[in-house]
C-alpha cells in the first residue's frame, strides 16, 4: 500500500514539473506585473512641528518657498580686468577671501573669464544673489559679489532685468545695498537674528553655480560663529551657522524662517573641495538692518568701538591667568584714549554682558557693540579678578570720535560709483593745489563703466568749477546732463589728467 502511494505521489511531480516546463518553452506563462499611475495626489508632510501656542503641525516648506523666492535676485557683475589685476598664468588674481577658501584647489567658483583676444585682458565675470528689502528696489547682498565691479545686472524671478547701482558698501560686514528702478516689487521682512535658536529649521535660497532660484533646507547648527573670513582691519564676524547647503553663488541670498523672514544673508562656506561640505555661514539680520539703515541715512556705516584688543575665554587661557572663568571676552589691552579706557577697564578684565545681554565670546561682543553709533553708550558686566564690576563705555568711532559723522555721499555722487574725500590742507600744500576731492573707492558707476580713473585721483576742477570739498564736487555737478569733464592729479604721477563720461548715459 505505502509503495503504490510513494509511486503515485512521484508521478504527480513529474507530471506537474513537465507541464510547467511545457508551458514555458511554449510562452504562455509570463510574469503579471501590474503598474498603476495616478496624478492629483498632494504632498504629505512627513515630518511635524510646533507652532508658537505649543501645538503640532505638519512641517510644510512649499508655501515659504513659494514667498521667498519672488524675493530672492540674480546678480551678474562685470569687470574688465588690468594688466596688474592678471595672475602669472593669465588667470586672475582672486580679492583674499576667495583665494583663502578657493584658489588653492584651483577652482574658482565666482568668476569666469573668457580667453584674451587681441592681446586685451578679459572681462571678469561674478555671479551671486540678492533679496530685495523694500519695494522700491533696494537690494542687500555680500560686498564680494559687486566689488570691483563696473556693471550689475538684476535678474528677477519673473526674469525681468535691470542695471543696479551702489547705494553703499560695508567691506567690515561684508554687506552691500544696491537699487534698481522699480517700484512695487516683493520684499522679505527681517527677522530679529537674535531670536533664532539653535536647532531652528531654515531655508536657504539663491543661486548656486547659476541654477537660479534654488531652496534647501537645514537648520541653525550654531550662533556668534567667527571663521576670519573678512580680511578688513576692524571686520566683525558673527555668522549664524547653518547646514542647509550654500554653495557658490548663493552669496548674498536668504536665509530665511519658516515664516519667510529673513534671518541672514548668505555669506561664505567652509570647505575643503569649495563645494558645500555642511558648513555655511550667513550674517545676522540684526547687522543687516544696522548696514541697511547708516548707508541710506550716512553713506558709509556708523559703527561704535570699544578701542580694546579682545580674545576668547577658554580653558587654558583661563589656567595660564589663573581665572575664575572659562566663558566671556578677556581684554588684553586697550588703545591710548579709547572708549573702553576712558571708562575705566583694564587689560585683564573678563567682559561677561553688554546691557544685560550675556556674551560668551569675542564674536557675541563684537556683534553687539557694532550695533551701536559713536556717541552711544553701553552697560558692560565685567569679572575682574574675581570681583564683578559695572562699566558704562560711550563708544566711539574709528578715529576716537564720540558723535555721529556728517552724511558724506549723496546719491548723486554714488551714481558716480565712487567714495570721496576732502584732501587735508598739508596734502594739498605738498602738492602745490589750493584743494581738491581724493576718490578713496571705486565702485560700480559712471566712473568705472565710462573712464581709466584710478582709485586716488584728485579732483581738482569740475567742468570748469574749482572743488575743495565732496559737497562741492555734488554742487558742480548737480542737474547736469549730457557729457561732463573731471580735470586733476595723482599724488605718484607727474602731469595733469582729464576724464569725461556722460551723467545720463
Amino acid at each position: 500500500m505505502k509503495k503504490t502511494i510513494w509511486v503515485a505521489a512521484l508521478v504527480a511531480v513529474v507530471t506537474s514539473l513537465s507541464t510547467a516546463l511545457i508551458f514555458d518553452y511554449s510562452g504562455m506563462i509570463r510574469p503579471v506585473v501590474k503598474v498603476e499611475q495616478v496624478s492629483g495626489v498632494p504632498a504629505h508632510s512627513v515630518l511635524y512641528s510646533k507652532n508658537e501656542n505649543g501645538e503640532v503641525i505638519p512641517l510644510d516648506f512649499t508655501a515659504t518657498s513659494e514667498q521667498v523666492m519672488n524675493a530672492v535676485v540674480f546678480i551678474k557683475s562685470s569687470h574688465q580686468l588690468s594688466r596688474n589685476e592678471m595672475g602669472r598664468n593669465g588667470t586672475p588674481n582672486l580679492p583674499d577671501p576667495f583665494r583663502e577658501f578657493f584658489q588653492d584647489r584651483g577652482f574658482s567658483p565666482f568668476f569666469q573669464q573668457p580667453p584674451m583676444e587681441g592681446g586685451q585682458p578679459p572681462v571678469e565675470m561674478g555671479a551671486g544673489s540678492g533679496v530685495i528689502i523694500n519695494e522700491k528696489g533696494y537690494i542687500i547682498t555680500n560686498n564680494h559679489v559687486i566689488d570691483h565691479a563696473d556693471e550689475i545686472e538684476i535678474t528677477l524671478h519673473d526674469n525681468r532685468t535691470f542695471k543696479a547701482s551702489v547705494v553703499g558698501a560695508d567691506p567690515a560686514t561684508d554687506l552691500a545695498l544696491l537699487q534698481i528702478r522699480a517700484e512695487g516689487l516683493p520684499t522679505l521682512p527681517l527677522a530679529n537674528s537674535d531670536e533664532a535658536k539653535v536647532g531652528q529649521w531654515v531655508l536657504a535660497v539663491g543661486n548656486p553655480f547659476n541654477l537660479n532660484s534654488t531652496v534647501t533646507a537645514g537648520i541653525i547648527s550654531a550662533k556668534g560663529r567667527n571663521i576670519n573670513l573678512l580680511k578688513d582691519q576692524y571686520a566683525v564676524e558673527s555668522f549664524l551657522q547653518t547646514d542647509a547647503a550654500i554653495n557658490p553663488g548663493n552669496s548674498g541670498g536668504a536665509l530665511v524662517n519658516l515664516d519667510g523672514q529673513l534671518l541672514g544673508i548668505n555669506t561664505a562656506i567652509a570647505s575643503p573641495t569649495g563645494a558645500y561640505s555642511g558648513y555655511g555661514f550667513a550674517v545676522p539680520s540684526n547687522i543687516v538692518a544696522k548696514v541697511v539703515k547708516d548707508l541710506l541715512a550716512y553713506g558709509s556705516v556708523q559703527r561704535g568701538y570699544l578701542g580694546a584688543m579682545i580674545r576668547d575665554v577658554s580653558g587654558p587661557l583661563a589656567k595660564d591667568k589663573g581665572l575664575a572663568l572659562t566663558e566671556g571676552v578677556y581684554v588684553d589691552s586697550l588703545l591710548n584714549n579709547s572708549a573702553a579706557a576712558k571708562a575705566g577697564l583694564q587689560a585683564g578684565d573678563i567682559i561677561t554682558s553688554v546691557d544685560g545681554n550675556t556674551v560668551r565670546n569675542a564674536p557675541q561682543l563684537q556683534e553687539a557693540i557694532a550695533r551701536h553709533n559713536p556717541g552711544d553708550e553701553v552697560r558692560l558686566a565685567v569679572d575682574r579678578k574675581g570681583q564683578s564690576k559695572a562699566f558704562t563705555v560711550k563708544l566711539q568711532s574709528r578715529d576716537g570720535e564720540e558723535g555721529l559723522a556728517e552724511a558724506h555721499q549723496s546719491a548723486l555722487l554714488n551714481h558716480l560709483g565712487a567714495e570721496f574725500q576732502e584732501l587735508a590742507a598739508e596734502n594739498a600744500r605738498k602738492l602745490g593745489i589750493e584743494g581738491g576731492v581724493k576718490v578713496t573707492r571705486l565702485f560700480a558707476g559712471k566712473l568705472r563703466s565710462q573712464t581709466d580713473i584710478r582709485e586716488g585721483f584728485i579732483v581738482t576742477k569740475a567742468d570748469g568749477q574749482v572743488v575743495r570739498s565732496p559737497r562741492e564736487l555734488e554742487k558742480a555737478l548737480s542737474g547736469k546732463k549730457g557729457g561732463v569733464l573731471l580735470e586733476g592729479i595723482y599724488e605718484d604721477v607727474p602731469g595733469v589728467y582729464y576724464y569725461a563720461f556722460g551723467m545720463d548715459s
